[in-house]
């Protein structure tokens, strides 16, 4: 069996976060299948350890502390230090694939080119979409270069891993039946104990109020300024509501404790900062109602597939970024501004009824089309596919 993999991370690994997380899970399938793997990343991160996994880093830069989420001038002088020492660690080894994650297909196309290696580009966004979905850049040239670049990226891969139908359309429009779908599952496989969860309520200071919740990051896109305007419109129905956010960094956090204190609904609202993989089953577990506020954007979010497996009952806008995965029979989707969103809420909040149905169909769906096992086959049967036709390099 050839099973030796060169995996190149254009981010932080490890921290929790979309892409990272997104890595990760790509990592514990391969070696699940029996591959070894060697990840490339940037010097910041931190340490996880999976069999068949060692971790390489670019050198250590004192004054690059941080990596924010998105498109950034920093990522472009990074990647140049990725790719000097991917070709170093080609030609002290011998691998059998080079797995490249976002732009660091690139450095796959150049290390194909040099050493003869099968390359798999792992699709997790639209490279020029990216500019907008963060505010990046506008610039015509910066846009038209990145799609230059997706489109070398998929032409010169031997095959391409999609997460979203709408990525799929994007990579057959530039070469027919190169791409295979295999969409993101729940980050968590494990069920939250009992203790951990008397011990979470206990720690925020839950008492009998409905929990309104929040996962993920806390990005621009992520509609929180909108969340956070829902609160004085569902308090209107009931004051017995918590809405606990999870995840976020510590000016993100701030900006948004400013915005519920301009509101008057500080009490209602609790930030815990950010959980572990290992935390989130407790955090979904204390939920009456998990939300996903996302103003714009394409791909769909990590948390849904969380949100799918826990059962809870899900308020969504109503943007191809959710509605991908999630429908009617799932989950309430809104329109996006605040008054619609609050609306959501609060029909899930007074429909006992509604809410134990959309649980049901959320979790039949979670474990019929986003399970574990349907995704272990998928990378398999890409890798087979990938080596099979591999003779023609």
């Amino acid at each position: 069996m050839k099973n030796k993999i060169l995996m190149i991370s254009p981010e932080p690994f490890y921290q929790p976060r979309g892409t990272p997380i997104s890595i990760l899970h790509r990592i514990k399938a391969l070696s699940k299948l029996g591959y070894k793997i060697d990840l490339l990343a940037y010097h910041i991160g931190g340490d996880v350890k999976i069999k068949n996994m060692k971790v390489y880093r670019i050198p250590d830069m004192p004054l690059i502390k941080n990596i924010k989420i998105g498109p950034s001038y920093t990522k472009i002088l990074l990647d140049f230090f990725l790719l000097s020492k991917a070709i170093s660690l080609s030609r002290k080894n011998k691998y059998d694939f080079i797995h490249a994650h976002e732009e660091a297909c690139f450095i796959g196309i150049i290390l194909k080119k040099m050493f003869r290696i099968p390359l798999i580009y792992d699709m997790h966004s639209s490279m020029p979409q990216q500019l907008a979905n963060y505010n990046f850049s506008k610039n015509i040239f910066i846009t038209g270069f990145l799609r230059w670049l997706e489109k070398k990226s998929v032409k010169n891969s031997d095959a391409v891993i999609v997460i979203s139908p709408h990525l799929k359309h994007i990579a057959d429009s530039i070469e027919a039946g190169k791409s295979v779908l295999i969409e993101n599952m729940a980050v968590f496989d494990n069920k939250a104990a009992k203790k951990d969860v008397f011990n979470l309520k206990r720690k925020l200071k839950l008492k009998n109020e409905k929990v309104i919740m929040y996962t993920g990051t806390f990005e621009v896109n992520q509609g929180l300024d909108l969340l956070i305007g829902t609160v004085p419109i569902v308090l209107k129905f009931s004051k017995n509501v918590k809405y606990v956010l999870v995840g976020g960094e510590k000016n993100q956090i701030e900006k948004l404790k400013e915005l519920a204190d301009k509101l008057n609904v500080s009490e209602y609202v609790i930030f815990t900062g950010q959980k572990s993989e290992k935390e989130i089953p407790s955090c979904l577990a204390i939920a009456d109602v998990v939300v996903s506020p996302r103003s714009k954007g394409t791909n769909t979010p990590l948390k849904i597939y969380s949100y799918l497996k826990s059962g809870k009952p899900i308020v969504a806008t109503d943007i191809y970024s959710h509605t991908q995965v999630l429908n009617k029979n799932v989950a309430v989707l809104t329109k996006l501004d605040e008054s619609s969103f609050a609306d959501g809420i609060i029909k899930l909040l007074k429909d006992n009824v509604l809410r134990k149905k959309l649980s049901t169909n959320s979790k039949k769906l979670g474990r019929s089309s986003y399970s574990y096992e349907e995704y272990i086959n998928k990378t398999k049967l890409l890798y087979d596919s990938v080596w099979s036709q591999s003779g023609t390099l």
